[in-house]
Protein backbone atom coordinates (compact mmCIF):
# COMPACT_ATOMS: atom_id res chain seq x y z
CA UNK A 1 0.00 0.00 0.00
CA UNK A 2 1.29 3.33 -0.45
CA UNK A 3 1.98 5.77 1.77
CA UNK A 4 -0.02 9.09 1.91
CA UNK A 5 2.49 11.83 1.54
CA UNK A 6 2.07 15.44 3.34
CA UNK A 7 1.46 17.89 0.83
CA UNK A 8 1.78 21.98 1.14
CA UNK A 9 -1.71 23.63 1.79
CA UNK A 10 -2.93 25.30 -1.85
CA UNK A 11 -4.21 28.88 -2.32
CA UNK A 12 -7.49 27.39 -3.70
CA UNK A 13 -7.85 26.03 -0.03
CA UNK A 14 -6.72 28.49 2.73
CA UNK A 15 -5.09 32.08 1.16
CA UNK A 16 -1.87 32.46 1.12
CA UNK A 17 -2.05 34.80 3.98
CA UNK A 18 -3.80 32.34 6.42
CA UNK A 19 -3.24 28.71 7.64
CA UNK A 20 -0.17 27.30 9.91
CA UNK A 21 2.77 29.34 9.84
CA UNK A 22 5.01 26.79 8.70
CA UNK A 23 7.28 26.12 5.33
CA UNK A 24 5.40 26.06 2.53
CA UNK A 25 2.33 25.43 4.87
CA UNK A 26 2.89 21.74 5.64
CA UNK A 27 2.32 19.94 8.69
CA UNK A 28 4.46 19.75 11.41
CA UNK A 29 5.72 17.15 14.15
CA UNK A 30 8.01 17.60 16.74
CA UNK A 31 10.82 14.96 15.40
CA UNK A 32 11.67 13.55 11.54
CA UNK A 33 10.33 10.36 12.27
CA UNK A 34 8.94 9.24 8.99
CA UNK A 35 10.12 11.65 7.31
CA UNK A 36 12.41 12.02 3.83
CA UNK A 37 13.01 15.27 4.44
CA UNK A 38 13.01 17.93 7.16
CA UNK A 39 12.69 21.46 7.24
CA UNK A 40 13.77 22.91 10.51
CA UNK A 41 14.65 26.25 12.08
CA UNK A 42 18.18 28.07 13.65
CA UNK A 43 17.28 31.16 14.67
CA UNK A 44 20.88 32.08 15.97
CA UNK A 45 22.31 35.78 14.80
CA UNK A 46 25.17 35.45 17.83
CA UNK A 47 27.59 34.50 15.35
CA UNK A 48 27.30 37.81 13.45
CA UNK A 49 29.55 40.50 13.10
CA UNK A 50 28.34 43.30 11.59
CA UNK A 51 24.45 43.33 11.02
CA UNK A 52 22.80 41.18 12.91
CA UNK A 53 18.55 39.86 12.38
CA UNK A 54 18.94 36.54 11.36
CA UNK A 55 17.80 34.93 14.46
CA UNK A 56 14.37 36.57 12.72
CA UNK A 57 15.22 34.32 9.05
CA UNK A 58 13.43 31.10 10.01
CA UNK A 59 10.17 32.80 10.78
CA UNK A 60 10.09 35.25 7.90
CA UNK A 61 11.26 32.58 5.28
CA UNK A 62 8.41 30.76 6.40
CA UNK A 63 6.30 33.46 6.12
CA UNK A 64 7.08 33.80 2.70
CA UNK A 65 7.03 30.64 1.36
CA UNK A 66 3.40 30.40 1.52
CA UNK A 67 3.80 31.74 -2.30
CA UNK A 68 5.14 28.36 -3.19
CA UNK A 69 3.57 25.50 -5.37
CA UNK A 70 4.56 21.55 -5.07
CA UNK A 71 5.57 21.37 -8.42
CA UNK A 72 9.00 23.14 -10.48
CA UNK A 73 7.04 24.22 -13.91
CA UNK A 74 10.75 24.51 -15.23
CA UNK A 75 12.51 21.30 -14.24
CA UNK A 76 9.16 19.24 -13.23
CA UNK A 77 10.55 18.04 -10.18
CA UNK A 78 7.48 16.68 -7.82
CA UNK A 79 8.96 16.31 -4.62
CA UNK A 80 6.03 15.75 -2.66
CA UNK A 81 4.71 13.21 -5.14
CA UNK A 82 8.10 11.43 -4.25
CA UNK A 83 9.31 11.88 -0.46
CA UNK A 84 7.59 12.55 2.89
CA UNK A 85 8.32 16.36 4.18
CA UNK A 86 7.76 18.55 7.02
CA UNK A 87 8.85 21.15 9.54
CA UNK A 88 9.85 20.09 12.73
CA UNK A 89 10.04 23.76 14.01
CA UNK A 90 12.71 25.76 15.01
CA UNK A 91 16.36 24.13 17.26
CA UNK A 92 16.30 25.92 20.93
CA UNK A 93 19.70 27.40 20.78
CA UNK A 94 20.93 29.09 24.10
CA UNK A 95 21.29 32.64 22.53
CA UNK A 96 23.51 34.11 25.19
CA UNK A 97 26.20 31.29 25.01
CA UNK A 98 27.36 30.39 21.29
CA UNK A 99 29.52 27.91 22.36
CA UNK A 100 26.99 25.88 23.57
CA UNK A 101 24.39 26.57 20.54
CA UNK A 102 27.38 24.11 18.93
CA UNK A 103 26.44 21.30 20.92
CA UNK A 104 23.00 22.26 21.10
CA UNK A 105 22.76 22.15 17.31
CA UNK A 106 24.52 19.06 16.70
CA UNK A 107 22.61 17.04 19.73
CA UNK A 108 19.40 17.93 17.98
CA UNK A 109 20.60 17.02 14.48
CA UNK A 110 21.83 13.97 15.54
CA UNK A 111 19.19 12.68 17.72
CA UNK A 112 16.17 14.76 16.29
CA UNK A 113 16.98 14.32 12.05
CA UNK A 114 19.69 11.70 11.36
CA UNK A 115 18.67 8.73 13.88
CA UNK A 116 15.55 9.16 11.70
CA UNK A 117 17.42 9.18 8.33
CA UNK A 118 15.60 12.58 7.39
CA UNK A 119 17.55 14.66 5.13
CA UNK A 120 17.77 17.91 6.85
CA UNK A 121 16.35 21.63 5.12
CA UNK A 122 17.78 23.82 7.55
CA UNK A 123 16.51 27.44 7.15
CA UNK A 124 19.12 30.10 9.38
CA UNK A 125 20.14 31.74 11.23
CA UNK A 126 23.91 32.79 10.17
CA UNK A 127 26.63 30.50 8.87
CA UNK A 128 27.95 29.80 11.85
CA UNK A 129 25.32 26.85 12.07
CA UNK A 130 26.57 24.64 9.54
CA UNK A 131 29.73 23.42 11.68
CA UNK A 132 27.79 22.18 14.14
CA UNK A 133 25.23 20.62 11.50
CA UNK A 134 28.18 18.64 9.75
CA UNK A 135 29.22 17.60 13.26
CA UNK A 136 26.19 15.50 13.23
CA UNK A 137 26.42 14.55 9.47
CA UNK A 138 29.72 13.28 9.89
CA UNK A 139 28.63 10.60 12.51
CA UNK A 140 26.24 9.48 10.15
CA UNK A 141 28.13 9.71 6.57
CA UNK A 142 31.55 10.66 7.34
CA UNK A 143 33.37 13.65 5.63
CA UNK A 144 31.22 15.30 2.95
CA UNK A 145 31.78 17.08 0.17
CA UNK A 146 30.50 20.69 -0.71
CA UNK A 147 28.95 22.79 -2.75
CA UNK A 148 29.08 26.58 -0.68
CA UNK A 149 27.35 29.51 -2.66
CA UNK A 150 28.58 32.69 -0.58
CA UNK A 151 30.19 36.11 -1.16
CA UNK A 152 32.65 35.19 1.55
CA UNK A 153 35.28 31.70 2.09
CA UNK A 154 34.36 31.82 5.84
CA UNK A 155 37.21 30.18 6.41
CA UNK A 156 38.87 32.72 8.72
CA UNK A 157 40.95 31.27 11.59
CA UNK A 158 39.07 33.28 14.34
CA UNK A 159 37.23 36.40 15.04
CA UNK A 160 37.94 38.85 17.64
CA UNK A 161 40.37 35.86 18.72
CA UNK A 162 37.18 33.78 18.87
CA UNK A 163 37.48 30.17 17.00
CA UNK A 164 33.58 29.96 16.20
CA UNK A 165 31.84 32.69 14.76
CA UNK A 166 29.92 32.78 10.97
CA UNK A 167 33.61 33.90 9.49
CA UNK A 168 35.17 30.28 10.79
CA UNK A 169 32.58 27.46 10.07
CA UNK A 170 35.19 25.86 6.80
CA UNK A 171 37.90 25.92 8.85
CA UNK A 172 36.33 24.64 11.72
CA UNK A 173 35.55 21.62 9.15
CA UNK A 174 38.47 21.20 7.62
CA UNK A 175 40.52 20.70 11.04
CA UNK A 176 38.00 18.72 12.24
CA UNK A 177 37.90 16.29 9.13
CA UNK A 178 34.17 17.18 8.33
CA UNK A 179 34.35 17.85 4.88
CA UNK A 180 36.55 16.52 1.80
CA UNK A 181 38.35 19.50 0.28
CA UNK A 182 39.26 17.62 -2.87
CA UNK A 183 35.58 17.64 -2.98
CA UNK A 184 34.78 21.33 -1.90
CA UNK A 185 33.87 23.77 -4.37
CA UNK A 186 33.34 27.56 -3.19
CA UNK A 187 30.96 29.57 -5.51
CA UNK A 188 30.53 33.40 -5.58
CA UNK A 189 33.68 34.56 -3.63
CA UNK A 190 33.98 38.37 -3.89
CA UNK A 191 34.66 42.04 -2.50
CA UNK A 192 37.54 43.20 -0.85
CA UNK A 193 40.09 41.47 2.00
CA UNK A 194 42.29 42.29 4.47
CA UNK A 195 45.28 40.48 2.34
CA UNK A 196 45.54 39.36 -1.54
CA UNK A 197 45.85 35.46 -0.71
CA UNK A 198 43.04 35.47 1.56
CA UNK A 199 41.16 32.93 -1.25
CA UNK A 200 44.58 30.97 -1.20
CA UNK A 201 44.45 29.04 1.99
CA UNK A 202 40.99 27.22 0.75
CA UNK A 203 42.86 26.21 -2.54
CA UNK A 204 45.68 24.60 -0.38
CA UNK A 205 43.25 22.43 0.88
CA UNK A 206 42.23 21.41 -2.38
CA UNK A 207 39.13 23.78 -2.38
CA UNK A 208 37.77 24.45 -6.16
CA UNK A 209 36.81 28.39 -5.38
CA UNK A 210 35.20 30.39 -8.46
CA UNK A 211 35.23 33.88 -7.73
CA UNK A 212 32.24 35.78 -8.74
CA UNK A 213 34.11 37.61 -11.47
CA UNK A 214 34.29 34.23 -13.10
CA UNK A 215 30.22 34.17 -13.06
CA UNK A 216 29.30 37.92 -14.99
CA UNK A 217 27.59 37.23 -17.67
CA UNK A 218 26.95 33.68 -18.36
CA UNK A 219 25.09 30.41 -17.53
CA UNK A 220 26.62 28.49 -14.97
CA UNK A 221 25.76 24.97 -16.08
CA UNK A 222 28.74 24.37 -17.79
CA UNK A 223 30.47 25.31 -14.48
CA UNK A 224 28.03 22.92 -12.66
CA UNK A 225 29.42 20.29 -14.98
CA UNK A 226 32.64 20.84 -13.43
CA UNK A 227 31.06 20.99 -10.12
CA UNK A 228 29.33 17.68 -10.29
CA UNK A 229 32.48 15.40 -11.14
CA UNK A 230 34.53 17.44 -8.12
CA UNK A 231 32.17 16.57 -5.53
CA UNK A 232 30.61 13.22 -6.55
CA UNK A 233 32.21 9.86 -5.33
CA UNK A 234 30.18 10.09 -2.02
CA UNK A 235 27.76 12.31 0.34
CA UNK A 236 27.55 15.79 -0.25
CA UNK A 237 26.11 18.82 1.67
CA UNK A 238 24.64 21.82 -0.42
CA UNK A 239 24.91 25.34 2.20
CA UNK A 240 23.83 28.63 0.48
CA UNK A 241 24.51 31.91 2.15
CA UNK A 242 21.99 34.58 0.87
CA UNK A 243 24.79 37.03 0.55
CA UNK A 244 26.40 34.87 -2.59
CA UNK A 245 23.97 36.93 -4.37
CA UNK A 246 24.02 40.15 -5.56
CA UNK A 247 22.33 42.75 -2.80
CA UNK A 248 20.52 44.19 -5.79
CA UNK A 249 18.35 40.53 -5.28
CA UNK A 250 18.93 39.73 -1.82
CA UNK A 251 19.31 42.99 0.88
CA UNK A 252 18.35 41.77 3.65
CA UNK A 253 21.69 39.84 4.90
CA UNK A 254 24.71 41.03 7.24
CA UNK A 255 27.25 41.15 5.36
CA UNK A 256 26.20 42.20 1.74
CA UNK A 257 28.70 42.60 -0.96
CA UNK A 258 28.56 44.13 -4.53
CA UNK A 259 28.79 41.86 -8.27
CA UNK A 260 27.13 39.22 -6.69
CA UNK A 261 25.20 35.98 -8.26
CA UNK A 262 21.77 36.63 -10.09
CA UNK A 263 18.63 34.34 -8.62
CA UNK A 264 18.76 32.58 -11.76
CA UNK A 265 22.31 31.40 -11.58
CA UNK A 266 21.91 30.55 -7.79
CA UNK A 267 18.94 28.31 -9.17
CA UNK A 268 21.10 26.85 -12.27
CA UNK A 269 23.72 25.86 -9.27
CA UNK A 270 21.26 24.14 -7.38
CA UNK A 271 19.68 22.48 -10.36
CA UNK A 272 22.86 21.44 -11.44
CA UNK A 273 23.33 19.45 -8.03
CA UNK A 274 20.48 16.81 -9.64
CA UNK A 275 21.67 13.84 -9.43
CA UNK A 276 24.42 14.13 -6.69
CA UNK A 277 23.91 12.39 -3.27
CA UNK A 278 22.58 14.96 -1.35
CA UNK A 279 22.66 14.52 2.60
CA UNK A 280 21.55 17.76 3.97
CA UNK A 281 21.00 21.39 2.27
CA UNK A 282 20.99 25.13 3.83
CA UNK A 283 20.39 28.47 3.74
CA UNK A 284 21.49 31.24 5.56
CA UNK A 285 22.26 34.86 6.33
CA UNK A 286 18.61 36.15 6.08
CA UNK A 287 17.87 39.28 7.75
CA UNK A 288 14.64 40.57 7.98
CA UNK A 289 15.22 43.98 9.99
CA UNK A 290 17.20 44.61 6.57
CA UNK A 291 14.66 43.22 4.37
CA UNK A 292 11.63 45.49 4.50
CA UNK A 293 9.61 44.28 1.23
CA UNK A 294 10.77 40.77 2.18
CA UNK A 295 12.60 39.85 -1.00
CA UNK A 296 15.11 38.55 0.31
CA UNK A 297 13.11 35.92 2.71
CA UNK A 298 11.08 34.92 -0.78
CA UNK A 299 14.32 34.59 -2.80
CA UNK A 300 15.68 32.59 0.16
CA UNK A 301 12.36 30.13 0.28
CA UNK A 302 12.49 28.99 -3.37
CA UNK A 303 16.28 28.82 -3.12
CA UNK A 304 15.00 25.82 -0.49
CA UNK A 305 12.34 24.67 -2.30
CA UNK A 306 14.97 24.60 -5.28
CA UNK A 307 17.47 22.31 -3.13
CA UNK A 308 14.12 20.38 -1.97
CA UNK A 309 13.59 19.55 -5.61
CA UNK A 310 16.79 17.99 -6.34
CA UNK A 311 17.44 15.31 -3.43
CA UNK A 312 17.31 11.48 -3.96
CA UNK A 313 14.48 10.05 -4.84
CA UNK A 314 12.47 13.22 -6.01
CA UNK A 315 10.36 12.06 -9.46
CA UNK A 316 10.78 14.16 -12.31
CA UNK A 317 7.47 14.25 -14.46
CA UNK A 318 8.14 13.77 -17.96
Amino acid sequence: MSRELNQPLGGNEMPRFGGPATMMRLPTQPDAAGLDAAFVGVPLDIGTSNRAGTRHGPRQIRAESCLLRPYNMATRAAPFDSLQVADIGDVAINTFHLPKCMDIITDFYRDNILAHGAVPMTLGGDHTITFPILRAIKEKHGPVGLVHIDAHADINDHQFGEPIAHGTPFRRCVEEGLIDGNRTVQIGLRGSGYAAEDFDWPREQGFRVVQAEECWYKSLKPLMEEVRKKVAGGPVYLSMDIDGLDPAFAPGTGTPEVGGLTTSQAMEVIRGCHGLDLVGCDLVEVSPPYDPSGNTALVGANMLFEMLCVLPGVQYRS
